[in-house]
């Protein structure tokens, strides 16, 4: 793989890592369910990590890379929908888990195949 392949990669993983970051929602914000946020945001910032180090060790190709990336954005669009109204109900949290399951499996799936990077 060549380094600009490589870099703009690496820059998408970033990119969106970062637009989770900006879409969390203010700390001074109050929500009923605070704890699911909390635990949904937190567990989709792990899973770019997990992204991100598989980039970094050569164990995700570009193509991997960019269909994982595809993925967690559409995770993240249900989870800025579930929290437009302020909360996270328990069937909306049920849901994005199941969403975040499937993911974390494509993830490891991914990671520990016989592709990697040269």
């Amino acid at each position: 793989m060549n380094a600009g392949r490589f870099s703009a990669a690496f820059f998408g993983v970033l990119l969106l890592g970062a637009s989770l970051v900006a879409q969390t929602p203010d700390p001074g914000i109050q929500t009923s369910t605070p704890k699911r946020e909390q635990r949904v945001e937190a567990r989709a910032e792990r899973q770019q990590k997990r992204i991100a180090k598989g980039v970094a060790s050569g164990a995700l190709t570009p193509k991997e890379t960019a269909r994982l990336e595809r993925q967690e954005a559409k995770v993240s669009k249900d989870i800025v929908k579930a929290e437009a109204d302020g909360k996270i109900t328990k069937k909306e949290a049920t849901k994005i888990q199941k969403e975040q399951n499937k993911e974390s499996r494509r993830i490891h799936k991914q990671k520990h195949d016989a592709q990697t990077t040269k």
